[in-house]
């Protein structure tokens, strides 16, 4: 009786941990949920760098947005009758090109100017546009104007007797007051031919400077080369009558030029034998 008592309480012990087994696997699979979990923060972490370039991009529009303010159109529009690309005479430089109308603030005041080159020269010079008047800057000579003055070369000469540094200063005063034919005169009385005796240094100094200022403007004028304008009017100075006692008085100024580079006060002696 006593081994059949303890067979059906050894069965009991073995169901037990049968029992048993299957709810010590599912213990592991429930702790695998919560491990997948740390996966969501990766999201936070990417989108908060991508915000931050985005930041920074919008001040760089911004400062961009002021270099607009150019307001260099000024330069293309006119101002007082003249505008850029234009040729024009400045009388003390002869003919100039305006490059452009520019704006500068100088000793706080800002100052329309025109800026012009003079090619030959090498040269460039900003004239205020309001002063424009003041300075004698002029638009070319018209055609017309231009036929008049080499008109005016075919004339006959006249040379004063005076002092030749009296006749000189009118010389350079024609020449610097921009008058196309008040220049075409200084190169008609100073033009000697080849018959003719040599002009002085300062006599021919003069001359050239004439006769460059004239070229010059008639060859933007006619829209051809200074070498043919000079051509031109050597060709009209050609036809000029010449004075009989020409060489005569070409001698006696020659000789007034030449004594006159030493005196210093040759007006007032002039003045004074005139007197007498």
């Amino acid at each position: 009786m006593p081994n059949k008592t303890a067979k059906p309480a050894a069965k009991a012990t073995v169901a037990k941990p049968a029992a048993a087994k299957p709810v010590a696997a599912k213990a592991p699979v429930a702790a695998k949920a919560p491990a997948a979990k740390p996966v969501a923060p990766k999201a936070p972490v990417a989108a908060a760098p991508a915000k931050a370039p985005v930041a920074a991009a919008k001040p760089a529009v911004k400062a961009a947005a002021p270099a607009p303010k150019v307001e260099e159109k000024k330069v293309v529009t006119q101002r007082q009758g003249f505008k850029a690309n234009e040729f024009v005479v400045y009388p003390a430089h002869g003919v100039g090109q305006i490059l452009a109308i520019e704006e500068q603030e100088i000793a706080g005041a800002k100052l329309e100017l025109f800026v012009i080159n003079f090619i030959k020269d090498k040269m460039t010079l900003r004239v205020p546009t309001a002063k424009v008047a003041n300075v004698g800057m002029r638009k070319l000579s018209e055609p017309a104007l231009v036929k008049k003055a080499l008109e005016t070369l075919k004339g006959r000469a006249r040379v004063k007797r005076t002092m030749w540094s009296r006749r000189a200063q009118e010389y350079e005063a024609k020449i610097n007051s921009g008058d196309i034919v008040a220049i075409a005169e200084v190169v008609r009385d100073l033009y000697r031919s080849e018959s003719q005796p040599e002009q002085s240094y300062s006599e021919r100094q003069l001359y050239e400077a004439a006769l460059d200022r004239l070229s010059r403007e008639i060859a933007v004028v006619q829209h051809s080369t200074e070498t043919e304008a000079v051509k031109e009017i050597e060709a009209q100075l050609a036809k000029s009558p010449r004075r009989t006692n020409a060489k005569t008085e070409a001698a006696e100024g020659e000789a007034d030029a030449e004594g006159d580079t030493d005196d210093t006060d040759g007006d007032d002696t002039t003045v004074a034998d005139e007197a007498a």
